[in-house]
């Protein structure tokens, strides 16, 4: 009797079962699958875990080893010729209608899953159930449907197997690393594509995720919002999973007399946010006054992105414009010259007394140029913390 009233809804409540339904698979993949499995952002209880497995299993047909090293391995090598789905190197429009294939063959790759998938479920059903009868659980899912939901149940089914294809290994590996806003100037192309990460579960927030890959919380600014994140705190309440990291939260305490060693910490550990900073803050102004007349209208938009993204690769070309218009202007090559030597001394080749001398020095030393807008982001940068959780 209840197959026969699921089989007579109204196309409305299909739709909104479908959605329900889809959505739990794209919450076991950002919960399970991505911020536990792959970057150990937290521990789940194993209930709730195995639940997701076996979901993933019935949805997806995913190996969870696979999936964490494919994952791992675009990382590892992002936006080069070994990433497996980069639209930077293979086009977006491959990425964006053809990720699941490219997915399937970096998992045929034995190398990537041996090196790449460690630490994930090696236990009885794993190896025997999930990966070796990993399409068991779609045919497993397809009688489900049908037997719910009759006709509907099959267009339902249809639906779930192209939700994850296109979603997660079309949408966010492929605009995910093309279109979109950077809070943090990653080196590599990735993009927050909107602020609002509810249809793909915070998968939305793909920068923040780069630029802390083992933050279990994908939401930086306070205008965004990660509907993953809040399972996860929903799921934390209820003593079903803990947090193991989050990215931390900064802000700007009155200027110091001088950068202390928790200033120095915390310039390296959120060095995308504070090379976006100064972008914003030093190179933008610098532009829009220092260049003017018919070369600023034609090409200030240009010289914005060179000067201030950490993901393009400049050509010959493009370096002969930059160097033509820090020959124009002196105050331009200065804070051109003082971002270098900040990414520079953010580099791990020293010691920690001796980085913490060439912040010091280099805040003293921007101050000094006479230059106002490179005069307050060092001031700034003085008071730059790390807050407490």
């Amino acid at each position: 009797m209840i197959f026969d009233n699921l089989s007579h809804l109204s196309f409305w409540t299909y739709a909104g079962i479908t959605l329900v339904l889809t959505h739990i698979t794209i919450a076991s993949v950002t919960i399970f699958l991505h911020r536990h499995q792959a970057h150990r952002a937290l521990t789940l209880h194993p209930i709730v875990s195995h639940f997701f497995r076996f979901w993933l299993w019935l949805t997806t047909a995913q190996v969870t080893r696979e999936w964490v090293a494919v994952h791992r391995k675009h990382h590892a090598k992002c936006e080069t010729p070994d990433d497996p789905h980069s639209p930077q190197t293979r086009g977006l429009a491959r990425v964006l209608f053809g990720g699941l294939g490219l997915y399937r063959a970096e998992c045929r790759n034995a190398e990537t899953v041996e090196n790449f998938g460690k630490g994930t479920p090696d236990d009885w059903v794993e190896n025997n159930v999930y990966a070796r009868l990993r399409h068991s659980g779609l045919l497993l899912m397809l009688v489900i449907d049908a037997l719910l939901f009759g006709w509907a149940g099959l267009i339902i089914f249809a639906v779930q197997m192209v939700w994850i294809p296109f979603w997660a290994a079309g949408v966010i590996n492929g605009i995910g690393h093309y279109w979109g806003y950077r809070n943090f100037e990653t080196p590599d192309a990735s993009r927050n594509i909107i602020p609002f990460g509810v249809l793909i579960g915070g998968e939305e927030l793909h920068n923040n995720h780069h630029a802390y890959r083992q933050s279990a919380r994908l939401s930086n600014k306070w205008w965004e919002f990660d509907i993953g994140w809040m399972y996860i705190r929903i799921l934390e309440m209820l003593r079903l999973a803990s947090v193991t990291r989050t990215a931390p939260t900064t802000e700007f305490l009155p200027a110091k007399s001088s950068a202390d060693v928790d200033t120095m910490k915390a310039v390296i550990r959120n060095r995308y946010h504070v090379l976006k900073l100064y972008g914003t803050r030093v190179i933008r102004p610098v532009l829009r006054v220092e260049l003017t007349g018919d070369y600023a209208r034609r090409q200030v938009r240009t010289l914005r992105k060179w000067l201030t993204r950490e993901d393009i690769d400049l050509s010959t070309e493009q370096r002969a414009s930059i160097d033509r218009a820090l020959n124009i202007s002196a105050t331009l090559k200065t804070v051109v010259e003082f971002k270098e030597q900040l990414k520079s001394l953010m580099q791990p080749s020293v010691g920690e007394s001796a980085r913490l001398l060439r912040l010091q020095t280099w805040c003293t030393n921007a101050e000094a140029t006479g230059i106002e807008v490179l005069h307050e982001f060092a001031q700034r940068l003085r008071g730059y913390h790390i807050r407490a959780a």
